[in-house]
């Protein structure tokens, strides 16, 4: 195992999970909120929460690594190699459970029924990302690769 015992692999994974959790949730709330507010269709406003949530996730893993010196064309492929897969699991679900809730898609910014989706939907979308993230540290993957430049 790269990282020491299962417990520590578990720990870093929830980590890492909750790290690329957070890039996504600000790119999909951003997303959703105006692609709603805008009164775009479902799939277009799906389309820019995705591009949204890749570009916040991505952005999260390579500020750090900027700040820490790290030359700009290093942190690119650090942070496509930590979060791609991670970030893809969590939107195909997030965005999967929202077309799938009746009415979620379609409900306005003020309503219940649009914030409870939307925070099932990630939160449900983070659970389902974290197995996947552990299994990548463990091989020295995912946010692995991200760590070995702290």
């Amino acid at each position: 195992m790269a990282h020491g015992d299962g417990e520590s692999l578990n720990r870093l994974a929830f980590s890492a999970t909750v790290h690329c959790l957070t890039g996504c949730a600000i790119g999909e709330v951003l997303g959703m909120i105006v692609g709603t507010a805008l009164g775009w269709s479902a799939g277009a406003t799906i389309v820019l929460a995705i591009v949204l949530a890749f570009l916040f996730g991505y952005s999260l893993t390579m500020l750090p690594l900027l700040r820490g010196g790290v030359a700009l064309s290093a942190a690119i492929p650090i942070a496509l190699a930590a979060d791609t897969i991670s970030i893809a699991i969590m939107e195909i679900v997030d965005n999967a459970i929202l077309l799938l809730i009746p009415g979620a898609m379609d409900a306005d910014l003020n309503s219940l029924l649009f914030w409870s989706s939307l925070a099932f939907a990630l939160l449900v979308a983070g659970a389902v990302a974290y197995p996947a993230n552990r299994w990548l540290i463990a091989r020295g993957r995912g946010h692995a690769v991200v760590h070995a430049h702290h």
